[in-house]
């Protein structure tokens, strides 16, 4: 009975101890299989967690999650990689067949076929980036290429290197060789014209050539632009060359009639009536008897030596039976811009070749049909280098007398220079006057106007030809800068005044005049002595 009792007494503390022990067990085994976290510390499951094993099959799930878009970004990265490296190839493949390579062109004889397509497709591309076509916005009047021009015999140029001639044969034989060969070729082309199968046509050989002009853009090649005689007296056959550095290629071959082109020459004038008389004798000869397709605007300001002026055109028109001549009057201050902006919008009739003109100009008439040759509306506009004339007094100085004015008209670096700092003389359609905006009216008296007017059409799209002309001569008169002008007019007149007078050796004769007869006093003396 004791026995019974102590061992319902004890009965509770071995359930104790079993249980401790159990819990004990527990937590050993716990320690033992729990997954370790991150940080490398154990993970006890919260309560009302799930059992060890659900929580490490969760545990190892959401790591696969993980790896899973981990991947899956990693497949989106490569793709846009590979997508762009595509646009790329693409891209660089577009500009290689656009713009080949001719060195690998030459290199690789593979494919001749291909090898010809691609230089073919070289020099295509640089007949497209020269100014061929179209003009090229440019910023500064500097920036221009002046073209030169050229006949059978001889060639005038603005850049004279050592011999200093204006005009001269071509001494170098590459130049010499290089106008031959361009001549032969557009003589062939116009005697083989595409697509008139065995029709009979005019031969043409070297003597239909009038004139060409050319230039060398020294990054891309040589444009060359001739003229040749047509079927017609007042017909003309063009072609159109360029050399890019390789072989010359024919651009264009047109007909172009200028029968009908009828030029408006604009005359600004104040007072002067001697001068304006010579000019009408210039105009009468070459502009009315020789062309005939000619309109005279005079746009005269003031009332001083007016009825005489008038006079002399009156008396023009009666004795060459000439009517196509419009007087326009302005009582106010001389402005050569305001003079030829006013002549030029005055004219009603068809669009028209404007040449703007001064009194002391002398043109001849193969001049005007270069005139037309070098404009064309909306595409074209000429600035010819005319030969400005020295002092003949100096130059004949020497001479019994001054020989007329015809023999003095020869282009030699001894009679005058290329005057290529003047922009006065021009050939522009009236409808591309207007729409470049014509001239700033604000400048008054001399000078500054016309390169104003230059820089629009250079700012333009319009292809401005610039080079120096066989027919169009600037004739010798003192020059008077007025107090009333700009420091800049006046400094600019004076620049003139100086260039205008004679070449630098005839006025180094004159500023060492003392010594040299000094000298030659000194040689008759020790000669005697002798």
């Amino acid at each position: 009975m004791m026995l019974r009792r102590g061992f319902i007494l004890f009965l509770p503390r071995l359930v104790g101890l079993l249980v401790v022990a159990c819990c004990s067990v527990s937590i050993v085994y716990m320690l033992a299989c729990t997954p370790k976290g991150d940080n490398q510390q154990l993970a006890f499951p919260r309560v009302h967690s799930p059992t060890v094993k659900e929580g490490y099959e969760a545990i190892l799930q959401e790591r696969e999650e993980q790896h899973r878009n981990y991947i899956i970004s990693l497949k989106k990265q490569i793709a846009q990689l590979k997508a762009e490296l595509q646009g790329r190839s693409e891209q660089l493949k577009n500009v290689q067949d656009q713009y080949p390579d001719p060195l690998d062109n030459r290199l690789d004889h593979s494919n001749t076929e291909k090898a010809q397509a691609n230089l073919l497709a070289f020099l295509r591309s640089q007949v497209d980036k020269a100014e061929v076509h179209s003009g090229v916005k440019l910023s500064t009047e500097y920036a221009a290429v002046p073209f030169e021009s050229f006949t059978l015999q001889k060639v005038y140029q603005l850049e004279t290197g050592l011999t200093r001639h204006p005009e001269e044969k071509p001494v170098r034989k590459d130049k010499r060789d290089e106008l031959i060969e361009v001549i032969e070729l557009a003589v062939g082309s116009l005697n083989n014209p595409e697509g008139e199968g065995n029709a009979k046509h005019h031969v043409y050989t070297a003597s239909d050539f009038v004139e060409g002009i050319y230039r060398t853009e020294k990054d891309k090649g040589t444009l060359y632009e001739l003229t040749f005689k047509g079927d017609t007296k007042h017909q003309f056959k063009k072609i159109v060359l360029f050399r890019p550095f390789g072989p010359v290629m024919k651009v264009k071959n047109e007909n172009v009639n200028m029968a009908d082109t009828l030029i408006n020459v604009i005359v600004p004038l104040a007072k002067r009536a001697s001068k304006f008389r010579q000019f009408m004798q210039n105009f009468r000869e070459m502009g009315i008897q020789q062309d005939g397709r000619i309109h005279l605007t005079v746009v005269y300001f003031g009332k001083e030596q007016m009825n005489e002026v008038k006079s002399i055109l009156e008396n023009t028109s009666k004795s060459a039976n000439f009517k196509n001549f419009t007087f326009i009057q302005l009582n106010e201050e001389f402005s050569r811009g305001k003079g030829l902006d006013i002549g030029a919008r005055f004219w009603k009739g068809n669009n028209v070749v404007l040449f703007f003109c001064d009194v002391d100009i002398y043109f001849t008439a193969e001049f005007l049909n270069s005139c037309r040759l070098n404009t064309q509306p909306g595409k074209k506009v000429f600035y010819p280098v005319l030969f400005s004339q020295y002092n003949p007094s100096i130059i004949y100085g020497h001479h019994d007398s001054i020989p007329s004015l015809e023999q003095q008209l020869i282009i030699k670096k001894e009679t005058g220079f290329w005057r290529d700092f003047g922009f006065g003389m021009t050939c522009q359609y009236r409808s591309d006057f207007i729409n470049i905006g014509g001239f700033d009216l604000d400048i008054k008296g001399w000078g500054g106007e016309d390169v104003h007017l230059y820089r629009k059409y250079l700012h333009s799209n319009l292809i401005v030809i610039r080079t120096p002309v066989r027919g169009l001569f600037h004739l010798w008169h003192e020059k008077q800068c007025l107090d009333e002008l700009t420091p800049e007019q006046y400094k600019m007149c004076m620049q003139s005044k100086a260039m205008n007078e004679a070449s630098h050796g005839q006025l180094g004769m004159l500023v060492f005049k003392q010594e040299i007869e000094t000298h030659l006093h000194r040689q008759k003396l020790s000669s005697k002595k002798t």
